[in-house]
């Protein structure tokens, strides 16, 4: 559930991007924050564009040296037989959010929403930090050319392998998606499951994946698909069943193109998303179904925002605190508590794990809310550590949503500059909520 607000600042020269999420309470919507509040160089994110892009001399030595080539990965032996078994590798995840999946005007850049350009550091300490799946965000965009073959520009799919390498070169494993495409709120959106000319956006749709899909086809399982994200019609009321249906289309032309890719694509796990990956939506709409794959190899994708309130917005009155222990008490919602939570995992654990179905919620997270109430840090940790203590019981995969923004509002855990933690207490509730054998102990003050 996204808003993007683009305000155009000091006569063009600044751009401020901010994202928040809309909901109404009581509502099992998801919302994502996708946002970094920042103030940067419209100079700067030009000329880091101009060099990734126009630079032929780099485009091609970049070429030569990353395609098809995958890495050797220094890890353990992937477990492929058994589903639930590979995924009980991944947990926990974090996001490198708004960064490969970052815009300005329809143009993807990985700076143009205020983090640095993504280095192999802040990958290191994400994995210091004991993290084992980074999700990696992409917008394509304008990146992509025109009918009939919409070929990607090749230094942007470099860029992709560069930062996967990353990741996979340490041992970690990857997602990695195609995310801003669908959404209503930016400029040169085009994957519209309520688009009128569903042909088109279906045929472009296969052939972009097709070249991503190849361009990947020699990395094992370590890299994970993803087809789409928060895909929806931008109604946040009832849902469409046509444009959901044009969705579920999406997920079996997602993969049905990857298989056909040839190398290791034939048995790579790939992740398929409901309607705005809702929990609801995905568990008790009759329209969604499983794309079919002779693999078996398919997994699903949700988000967990829940409470609004507390998890995303930002104005008053500042709900800051989280959890039944504070019934009756002020400055808490009056929804969306352990047992609410609770609920909504049992949906997709009988849903698809009880069939050996995985399940990965993909983006959760709660914002910093330290400048209303330094107690804010408090309750953000154990929500994380619940959120992922209820998850583990349940084998549900959780990915940390991370924007990289650290102050008001942030959602982010590492300082992507300095490749510090800034939230301690919240990865450390993470780890320890995986491995809780008993729910852990709510917070009163």
């Amino acid at each position: 559930m996204k808003r993007r607000i683009i305000a155009a600042l000091i006569s063009g020269v600044v751009l401020s991007l901010s994202l928040a999420g809309c909901d109404t309470a009581g509502q099992s919507t998801v919302q994502s924050t996708d946002s970094v509040q920042s103030v940067v160089s419209e100079t700067s994110d030009v000329a880091t564009s101009d060099t990734s892009v126009s630079d032929t001399s780099t485009e091609e030595s970049s070429a030569e040296q990353t395609e098809s080539q995958a890495p050797e990965v220094p890890s353990e032996p992937i477990v492929t037989d058994d589903p639930m078994e590979f995924a009980a590798q991944l947990a926990p995840g974090w996001n490198l959010g708004n960064q490969l999946e970052a815009v300005s005007g329809s143009v993807p850049s990985e700076t143009a929403w205020g983090n640095p350009e993504i280095t192999e550091d802040i990958i290191l300490a994400v994995k210091e930090a004991g993290f084992k799946t980074v999700r990696i965000p992409v917008s394509y965009l304008s990146k992509i050319g025109e009918a009939p073959d919409y070929t990607i520009d090749p230094a942007w799919l470099d860029r992709v392998q560069q930062v996967v390498d990353m990741c996979i070169n340490n041992g970690m494993f990857a997602i990695i998606n195609m995310h801003g495409d669908g959404y209503h709120t930016i400029s040169g959106g085009w994957l519209f499951c309520d688009g009128e000319d569903q042909d088109t956006i279906k045929d472009k749709y296969g052939k972009v994946w097709a070249q991503i899909a190849d361009k990947f086809k020699d990395y094992d399982e370590h890299l994970i698909f993803e087809s789409m994200n928060e895909e929806f019609d931008g109604n946040y009321g009832a849902i469409d069943n046509d444009a959901y249906a044009n969705i579920v289309a999406y997920n079996q032309i997602f993969v049905d193109t990857v298989r056909a890719a040839g190398g290791k694509n034939p048995d790579r796990y790939l992740l398929v998303p409901g309607w705005n990956t809702d929990i609801n939506a995905t568990t008790e709409n009759e329209t969604f179904e499983l794309p079919k794959d002779d693999a078996g190899r398919v997994m699903v994708s949700v988000h967990f925002y829940d409470p609004y309130e507390f998890v995303l917005k930002e104005d008053a009155p500042g709900i800051f605190r989280w959890g039944q222990a504070l019934k009756g008490q002020g400055q808490k919602t009056t929804w969306g508590d352990e047992d609410y939570l609770d609920e909504q995992f049992d949906k997709v654990y009988n849903k698809f794990i009880k069939q050996g179905i995985p399940v990965i919620i993909g983006e959760y997270g709660a914002i910093d809310k330290t400048y209303k109430d330094e107690r804010s840090t408090i309750y953000r940790a154990y929500y994380a550590e619940y959120l992922n203590y209820a998850a583990a019981q349940r084998d549900i995969v959780t990915v940390l949503w991370d924007n990289g923004y650290n102050g008001k509002n942030g959602h982010a855990v590492f300082d992507r500059f300095d490749y510090s933690q800034t939230q301690p207490e919240i990865i450390a509730a993470i780890m320890k909520g995986l491995t809780d054998t008993e729910a852990p102990t709510a917070p009163t003050d």
